[in-house]
């Protein structure tokens, strides 16, 4: 059974273990993640659904979820 989108965890990123190469952002079906300056990629928490593709994209392994609020 596929958890309905409230049930979802939302991604959340390590800016330190980030090497802001652009997979996540491209991967994101709402639009949801950017990088900023450069530097590391920042998921918006209204707009992330929890589908998960930026995690299993990530080469760094720096994207992970969290449980709803």
């Amino acid at each position: 059974m596929i958890p309905s989108v409230k049930e979802r965890k939302k991604a959340w990123v390590q800016p330190a273990q980030c090497v802001a190469c652009g997979a996540c952002v491209g991967s994101c079906p709402r639009g949801a993640i950017r990088v900023v300056k450069g530097v590391f990629a920042q998921v918006d928490p209204v707009l992330c659904v929890g589908c998960g593709k930026c995690m299993r994209i990530c080469p760094a392994g720096a994207i992970r979820q969290e449980g709803p609020k």
